[in-house]
Parts: C-alpha cells; sequence; structure tokens
C-alpha cells in the first residue's frame, strides 16, 4: 500500500504552517515588515546589541540572511549597526526608538494572528495542541539540539510523550496512511 501523504499528519502540519506564514505576512505587511524581519525586531527587543553570529544563531539562519535583513531594517530606519568597541572587527546591532516601536507593533500582530489560528479552540485544546507541536519539533530536532522552550509552561513529566524511536522502513509504509 503506497503512503498517502494528503492524510498525514505532517501534512495537515506543512498546511497549517503555509497558511499561518500567508496570514502573517499580510498582517506584518501592513506594518512594514516581511517574513522573518519581526523575528529580527523581537531578538534585538529581548537582547539588544547582538553580533550579527549571534542574531543567526539564535534565529537559526545563515549569517547571509541577516546580513541581508539588517540591511533592509537598517535602511527602514529600525536598527543600527555599530563596531564593537572591544573587537573592531565585531558590529553590533541595535534598536533604534522606532525599532522598538515596531517590536511592539509585531506582538499585535502576533496576537492577532494566534488568535484568528486557534478560533474554535478552547483553551484544554490549546494547551494540548501546543504540548503536542513541542513534542513534534523534539522529535524532528537534529541529535544534540535542544528544541526552544516555553518559560511559562509548566511541564509535567507526562505532559508530552517520550521521544519516538525510529521504526524500520517497511513499518514506516504500511501505518502512516491514517
Amino acid at each position: 500500500m503506497s503512503f498517502n501523504h494528503r492524510k498525514s499528519v505532517t501534512h495537515r502540519l506543512v498546511q497549517a504552517a503555509r497558511v499561518h506564514r500567508t496570514r502573517a505576512a499580510v498582517h506584518l505587511g501592513r506594518i512594514g515588515l516581511h517574513p522573518g524581519q519581526e523575528a529580527v525586531l523581537k531578538a534585538l527587543a529581548d537582547r539588544d546589541g547582538q553580533s550579527m553570529s549571534e542574531l543567526a544563531a539564535e534565529l537559526a539562519v545563515q549569517p547571509p540572511t541577516v546580513t541581508k535583513m539588517i540591511s533592509r531594517l537598517g535602511a527602514q530606519g529600525l536598527l543600527t549597526r555599530q563596531t564593537s568597541s572591544a573587537d573592531g572587527r565585531l558590529a553590533r546591532v541595535f534598536l533604534t526608538d522606532a525599532g522598538r516601536e515596531r517590536a511592539g507593533a509585531v506582538d499585535a500582530v502576533w496576537k492577532r494572528v494566534e488568535k484568528e489560528a486557534l478560533a474554535g479552540l478552547d483553551e484544554k485544546d490549546r494547551k494540548r495542541l501546543k504540548k503536542l507541536l513541542r513534542q513534534i519539533e523534539k522529535n524532528l530536532m537534529p541529535a544534540g539540539v535542544a528544541a526552544n522552550a516555553d518559560d511559562d509552561d509548566e511541564e509535567t513529566p507526562d505532559a508530552v510523550a517520550k521521544p519516538v524511536v525510529p521504526i524500520p522502513h517497511d513499518e514506516a509504509e504500511e501505518g502512516a496512511t491514517d
């Protein structure tokens, strides 16, 4: 029996991520940002003065991607680059007042998209969904890389299932059609 990807959980997950990104892009566009740029602003709002390599690591993107985003956000007057006084080869990135204001607008966008995405789900379903998604994230993370933890969540020992042991190729094909 062949694998019907359209009936798989991961297909639904990918579809949900795709429409989430599209919806977020619409709302971000209204405040003058493209997807990904909001993450830079929020990272700097949390810890201003990061180096380009620190930002790349925090955002899990390649350094050239950060460089391009920093250049575009700088052109909008949302951040500045300053050479480190301790190491002249190192540039640190800082939010401007306009950048801090825009980072605040990002919060409103995220709240709106969250509300739209979770409409029709009660609080119990939302918490369970969050735990299930966290488990999927952990299952798919490369060995030795920790998944992002939510500081506001208290996790009980059996709140999230134990990581899945990889199954042989033959069994994966048989059981994944539901």
